[in-house]
């Protein structure tokens, strides 16, 4: 059996949007926050469309990430129910928002300072 490396910061961010990709979720966003925050270096922000997407979403990236990089989670916040779930991996923290809920808490605003992660050119790898 192949054992893939320990992963963490951009890289686990970037896998993290990957998985979001696999499994449709919307608007994308990785913010590096890196020097502006204590709460993280990484956020990945994506958008479902419905109740069961947001678990789809939220269960394949927790699932993917420990089968593949031995990675887990600290933390699990939300329900599917709740409309936002967030998966605390310390480093990076992902935020799956409905997309009825996403506009209101406006993460991509309230950190407007972070940069965006290009990592679209990364996952062509």
């Amino acid at each position: 059996m192949e054992q893939k490396d320990f992963i963490q910061g951009k890289e686990l961010a970037i896998a993290a949007a990957s998985l979001a990709i696999d499994n449709k979720a919307k608007e994308i966003k990785v913010l590096d926050l890196q020097g502006i925050s204590s709460i993280a270096d990484y956020f990945v922000i994506c958008t479902g469309e419905s109740i069961p997407h947001l678990r789809a979403i939220s269960r394949e990236i927790g699932k993917s990430i420990i089968d593949e990089h031995h990675v887990r989670a600290r933390n699990l916040e939300g329900t599917p129910e709740s409309l936002w779930m967030v998966i605390d991996y310390i480093d990076v923290v992902v935020h799956v928002f409905h997309k009825d809920l996403r506009s209101n808490y406006g993460l991509e605003d309230l950190w407007s300072d972070a940069a965006l992660v290009s990592f679209e050119d990364e996952l062509k790898d």
